[in-house]
């Protein structure tokens, strides 16, 4: 008592206003523990905190759908996985033999094999910027092609990645609604070590998206993503042909995915093991010079692709084949698959599409 005593005549010799003062000085150290009590004490020694820079959401709300998903929550328009719509990237890749194995290839939400001079084929693969391969290369890229515009106006204005062009195509290209990224517009490209020129030269996809700012965004292009339609047959593998180039996709139901033979071949990746998806379509076009009368180095006219237009289609998916057909009215349209008259659905995931001759 007497000990106590003491303490309140010092407190009350002390000027009034030190007394406030210490008044609230006290307050303030009682509310910052109960702060960090509730937040679970501050941070370990040596951690930085990191506080989120998105704005709390009101209580009770949840973020807006931003794709088909029939939960509300945001789904690929190009694979039906969950996730935002990011910007188009299309990249033509090559693949003969010296150009094998690709870098990246594993990555693309959409694969394209389309046929060029001397009946091989080249890749147009189309990534979505929130699905970059991991290693942040892709390749080896070679020379752009009249297919690929007609086939990239149903995304928009994609940022095309190519390594060049005949001179007689390249006003084609200037003129085309895509931004166009080759080494004489961006500075993201290399040449590799490992094989000779031509089929050495790989683009960083995150450079380009830095320069490519207004690429369109992700989105409907005409796929449909849900179980399969009942039907079809049984389909272990199904080979699709070029003149110089076939595509051999073999189920395999431990991976859930068909696996790719190039010319007979394991198609391997030099980043994702072997390529391979669980959506194919072979979409049969029907062939035909090149509109500009553009020629090879041998004078032969190269071929052209159209995908606009009509036609048959065959759909592989979990261990089935599916007989149907294609149609997309006008270039700016997506591509419509359908089987027994009705939309057909992919199964989510990558989707390799193989435009054969017929």
């Amino acid at each position: 008592m007497k000990i106590l005593e003491r303490a309140l005549d010092g407190w009350r010799s002390l000027p009034l206003a030190h007394r406030v003062g210490a008044v609230l000085l006290a307050g303030v150290a009682v509310a910052l523990a109960v702060v960090l009590t509730l937040a679970g004490g501050p941070s370990p020694p040596g951690v930085d905190a990191h506080p989120s820079t998105a704005p709390a959401a009101p209580p009770g709300s949840s973020p807006p759908p931003a794709g088909p998903g029939a939960s509300g929550a945001p789904v690929s328009p190009l694979t039906g996985l969950p996730g935002g719509a990011g910007r188009i990237l299309a990249v033509k890749i090559d693949n003969i033999v010296n150009a094998r194995p690709q870098t990246g290839l594993n990555a693309a939400d959409v694969v394209y094999a389309i046929e060029v001079e001397g009946g091989i084929s080249r890749f147009l693969a189309v990534y979505d910027s929130e699905h970059l391969p991991p290693g942040d290369t892709i390749g080896p890229v070679r020379s752009a092609r009249e297919s690929d515009l007609e086939l990239l106006r149903q995304y928009g204005r994609a940022a095309f990645v190519y390594s060049g062009a005949q001179r007689r195509f390249l006003p084609e290209l200037d003129r085309a609604d895509v931004l166009n990224r080759s080494p004489l517009q961006a500075d993201s490209f290399f040449r590799g070590t490992s094989r000779p020129a031509p089929s050495n030269e790989y683009v960083v996809p995150s450079g380009i998206l830095r320069a490519s700012p207004d690429a369109a965004t992700a989105r409907d292009i005409g796929f449909r993503f849900g179980d399969p339609p009942p039907g079809g047959v049984p389909a272990d593998g199904l080979t699709a042909r070029m003149p110089a180039a076939s595509f051999t996709f073999s189920w395999s139901p431990a991976a859930g995915r068909y696996l790719v033979a190039l010319d007979g071949k394991p198609a391997r990746t030099t980043d994702g093991g072997q390529l391979g998806a669980p959506t194919v379509v072979v979409q049969r076009v029907d062939e035909r010079p090149s509109p500009l009368g553009l020629r090879d180095s041998a004078g032969h006219l190269v071929p052209f692709s159209p995908t606009v237009g009509s036609g048959e289609a065959v759909v592989l998916r979990d261990g089935r084949a599916y007989q149907g057909s294609w149609s997309r009215p006008g270039p700016d349209d997506g591509t419509t698959f359908s089987y027994a008259g009705q939309p057909m659905t992919f199964h989510p995931g990558q989707v390799w599409i193989v435009l054969e001759p017929r």
